[in-house]
């Protein structure tokens, strides 16, 4: 007759070769995601230090002429897209803390709009300088990150997400500087920069159309060039 039960040491055998396999595959689990976080670390290292070689070198400026457009905000714009958005918020701060200490310890004249450590005369930086510095800075570290996340939802094309989410990031830089140095310290910029009052609107929507639209167009095909490699390897 074929044997229907089984002994007491052969059930607990059974379950003791479970409960190992469960801890076996938690302990996995656990590894997999602390070797993802320390990636994700490291990676969020890597980007913060380039940030800060561009900002505190001449390479964070393309000469291209008569401009000169930033890339600092290229490696916040692609951390953003290939970290989250609260990782890229704490890489655009970073930016926002270089450009504070930029525009305190090597001034231009009108570096009053990014420091409140800083005056010329009479014309000084405030609260509100702090805000322009470092508000646009974070917020281009989150905007990628849902433009890009939006648009892949209805295309597949990396390159057209990355170029789009490039252009934006650069453009919400862009936009919120130079209308809130108008909103802040629009009389104060322009005494500095000997621009009549009546114009002051007319310069920054100026500056926006020359300066930081190509500044967005050289950001959106280095984010799309550079971020298409690093998602590949991100994917392998």
């Amino acid at each position: 007759m074929r044997r229907i039960f089984w002994s007491t040491d052969e059930v607990c055998g059974s379950a003791g070769d479970a409960n190992r396999e469960e801890r076996q595959r938690k302990e996995e689990l656990n590894m997999n995601q602390a070797t993802k976080k320390t990636q994700e670390m490291v990676k969020l290292a890597l980007f913060a230090g380039i940030i800060v070689v561009l900002a505190m070198t001449p390479l964070g400026y393309l000469p291209l002429g008569v401009l000169r457009p930033t890339t600092i905000h290229i490696p916040v714009i692609l951390g953003s897209i290939l970290l989250g958005w609260k990782k890229g918020a704490a890489l655009g701060g970073l930016f926002g803390l270089t450009s504070l200490l930029v525009n305190t310890f090597t001034p231009n004249p009108t570096s009053f709009v990014f420091s409140p450590f800083y005056s010329l005369g009479e014309i000084g930086g405030n609260g509100w300088s702090l805000v322009i510095c470092f508000v646009p800075r974070i917020l281009v570290g989150v905007a990628p990150y849902f433009v890009y996340k939006g648009m892949k939802k209805l295309i597949k094309s990396d390159a057209a997400c990355l170029t789009v989410s490039g252009f934006v990031g650069s453009m919400v830089n862009t936009l919120l500087v130079m209308n809130m140095i108008y909103l802040f310290f629009g009389e104060s910029w322009a005494a500095v920069k000997g621009i009549a009052a009546d114009v002051i609107y007319a310069t920054i929507l100026g500056i926006i159309a020359t300066n930081g639209i190509p500044e967005a167009i050289v950001a959106a095909l280095i984010t799309a060039a550079v971020g298409k490699v690093l998602l590949a390897m991100e994917r392998k």
